[in-house]
């Protein structure tokens, strides 16, 4: 009898504290990267710009940020990392499913899709919200319809600044929407032709660095709940 009962007692003490699926949180207030929860996450900024990201489960995350005066910048991204070892056409389809509520900056900041190649080195958006300026502001080079939506791509140059090799000077991508949204699912692979299609050829001959659904402010502060983030790539 008293063996049975340790066995229940076992028993019970086990269900309590292993059934629970929760993966919990984790917070970063500091330049950092690393994998929770199966997905890559990241969080970046310079000069005097403070923040803080809460990872959740399946890429979720919480962020609120503040410039601390000045232009500062930050991101916060989580999604997949593939390491630059195939172009985008070597991964298949790579599609997003996201839901951000609240998305609530004060100043200048975007939600986006967002990653970088190398070989050659780029840096891109497809940006789907953003707060008080819409980016980038030059460089425009035609409008396409991916996903029943009109996107306008762009193409600009940032000369001697941050990138995922130090300083250096590189090319960069982006899809804007025409009309503000925070919830949906995107194509990526659609704009990565719609970009090759129109000779930003990057997209093409560079290894895909990584996905990632982002938010970045730029001298601004805000805050934002990634409560649906779901990157399918390939089959």
């Amino acid at each position: 009898m008293k063996i049975n009962r340790i066995l229940i007692i076992l028993l019970a003490t086990l269900l309590f504290f292993g059934c629970d699926d929760s993966k919990g949180e984790k917070t970063v207030t500091s330049n950092e990267r690393g994998t929770f929860d199966g997905y890559d996450y990241e969080f970046w900024k310079d000069g005097s710009a403070s923040g803080k990201m809460v990872l959740g489960e399946a890429g979720t995350f919480k962020c609120e940020w503040s410039n601390g005066g000045g232009y500062s910048n930050i991101l916060f991204r989580s999604g997949r990392r593939l390491g630059s070892t195939k172009t985008h056409t070597s991964h298949g389809q790579i599609t997003v499913s996201y839901n951000v509520n609240p998305y609530s900056p004060n100043g200048n900041s975007y939600l986006c899709i967002y990653g970088w190649t190398q070989s050659p080195l780029m840096e891109y958006y497809i940006v789907e919200s953003w707060g008080s300026w819409r980016p980038p502001g030059s460089g425009y080079k035609t409008t396409v319809n991916i996903d029943g939506a009109n996107y306008d791509i762009y193409e600009t140059t940032r000369t001697n600044q941050p990138s995922i090799e130090g300083t250096r000077t590189f090319q960069q991508y982006w899809s804007v929407r025409q009309t503000k949204r925070t919830s949906g699912t995107i194509n990526v692979t659609a704009h990565f032709n719609a970009w090759g299609a129109r000779g930003m050829n990057a997209i093409n001959t560079g290894r895909l660095y990584e996905v990632m659904t982002t938010i970045e402010g730029y001298g601004s502060s805000g805050k934002a709940e990634v409560i649906q983030n779901t990157i399918s790539i390939g089959k």
